[in-house]
């Protein structure tokens, strides 16, 4: 076959990242490529060869190593399945070939296709899985770890609807993202664990081998250990599709975390918000035609990825059904597992590129925190939280509609909030009270300074953040990621 340039490749994942993305793209490779792929039946093929030789006795280290050491060229697979027009069938002739003649025999015997296939599958998404997902998530979970710890204490303005809400902390909110991803990571450690294969033959019920060994089970079972696997509980010619399918839905999970992270992080970076900013090389350019631009492309990035990817889960889900014991309507679709598991790596680097470089305007948090950006907000408004609860604990039963009333009145007057509590004294008394029992301030009088300082309202958000940023990065089992 021709070599031919990237450049010719139809999908972006073959030409565009494969450079930008190199180091990504060339781990993944050894797991998803084609050459990957008939590298992997091979594997499997001559496990079982293995598996029929431990059976009958006759299994020698030295002939381990000769099996071992056979490998067949794509290129010569492809050739053969001009003839045969089945890919498997066109494996083990090439492969045949390979072999000691004497044990020639013993490839594929008592096999169908799909014991190799969704064993040699199995095989890769769980190593595809240990030495290049889980990996990724890890370095990036560990990168959040440590962004949350150090932003721990830094005051930020909580938002829900897209408006000022009461104060947090920035670790906080990325603390959010820690607790998601850190137990996704789990689960997929998980699920990676329990992929499984068979060796059941073409209907699942071992009559093939059940014409070779006395004990059909037990082959399979030591066809599979050489492989890392278990047998699937029950087979048809198909093993159970849920083992994989509840792997790649959790991969989709942790996907929509990271594409939530990047979308509110392309928020934050807006014009009139201006809390963090993505690292920009001295070189980049952020638009064709404005030279001031610094567009946050790496967060809009990884959300369109996930946009690109996460409809496949639909074909996953659709890959569940089989008629009977097996019809091929998974044969294609299957192999689209690929460019999904590309997609999906490529986005968790690109955003551990963001983490790593996200810079803190701290400034800029606290002209947002007290309300002063002309954002329409009333500033220090989001004060109005405290003094509505402290007020109904002195037994103010229409607490919530007095505050309410100030509220309005501030608005109207185009003052902060703090100013118009002051024009309560009576109110504000009764509010100062309960803030020196809880011992937020030393006197009475002190008590507006409170309710001018918005810092003073985080709550449990440093301590949040802290204790869960310290709980993942143990979990995870490493320090933070510089």
């Amino acid at each position: 076959m021709e070599a031919r340039s990237i450049f010719n490749n139809i999908s972006p994942i073959d030409h565009r990242y494969s450079i930008s993305e190199q180091e990504v793209y060339n781990s993944l490779v050894p797991w998803i490529s084609e050459e990957a792929s008939i590298a992997a039946c091979v594997k499997a093929e001559i496990a079982l060869v293995c598996a029929h030789l431990k059976v009958r006795g006759k299994m020698t280290d030295a002939l381990r190593t000769e099996l071992e050491k056979c490998s067949v060229d794509p290129e010569e697979v492809y050739i053969e399945e001009e003839k045969t027009h089945h890919n498997i069938r066109a494996l083990v002739n090439v492969l045949k070939r390979k072999v000691p003649q004497d044990l020639s025999p013993l490839v594929h015997l008592g096999a169908t296709s799909v014991d190799i296939l969704d064993t040699s599958l199995s095989w890769r998404m769980a190593g595809v899985s240990r030495e290049v997902v889980l990996p990724l998530l890890k370095k990036l979970e560990l990168l959040l770890c440590g962004f949350t710890e150090r932003e721990a204490e830094t005051p930020q303005v909580g938002r829900t609807h897209g408006q000022h809400a009461v104060p947090i902390t920035l670790g906080f909110a990325f603390a959010g993202y820690v607790s998601r991803l850190g137990k996704s990571i789990l689960e997929i450690e998980k699920r990676s664990k329990e992929l499984k294969g068979k060796l059941s033959g073409a209907a699942g019920a071992y009559n093939a081998t059940s014409m070779i060994v006395k004990d059909p089970t037990e082959l399979e079972r030591i066809y599979l250990e050489d492989l890392g696997l278990e047998p699937s509980e029950h087979s048809t010619q198909l093993v159970e599709p849920e083992y994989l399918l509840r792997l790649l839905l959790e991969f989709n999970a942790a996907f929509g975390i990271i594409a939530n992270l990047a979308d509110d992080l392309r928020n934050l970076q807006r014009s009139e918000i201006g809390e963090v900013r993505e690292g920009f090389g001295s070189d980049q350019v952020g638009s064709s035609t404005m030279p001031q631009k610094r567009n946050p492309w790496n967060s809009e990035h990884v959300k369109s990825l996930w946009k690109a990817f996460m409809p496949r889960v639909n074909t996953f889900f659709m890959d569940q059904i089989s008629e009977h014991q097996r019809d091929l309507t998974n044969s294609a679709s299957q192999r689209f597992i690929a460019d999904y598991i590309a997609g999906f790596c490529l986005a968790v680097s690109r955003m551990t590129g963001v983490i790593k470089g996200l810079g803190v305007d701290r400034e800029r948090l606290n002209t947002n925190l007290n309300g002063k950006n002309n954002s329409g907000n009333l500033p220090g408004g989001i004060m109005a939280e405290p003094a509505y609860i402290l007020l109904a604990e002195t037994g103010v039963s229409d607490a919530h509609e007095v505050i309410r009333r100030i509220t309005l009145s501030a608005e109207k007057e185009k003052t902060s909030f703090a100013s118009a509590l002051a024009k309560e004294p009576a109110l504000l008394e009764k509010i100062g009270g309960k803030l020196k029992e809880l011992g937020l301030i030393e006197t009475t009088d002190s008590a507006l300074s409170f309710f001018e300082n918005p810092q003073r309202y985080c709550g449990l958000a440093s301590v949040k953040a802290k204790t869960i940023a310290k709980k993942y990065k143990s979990l995870m089992g490493g320090d933070d990621v510089h």
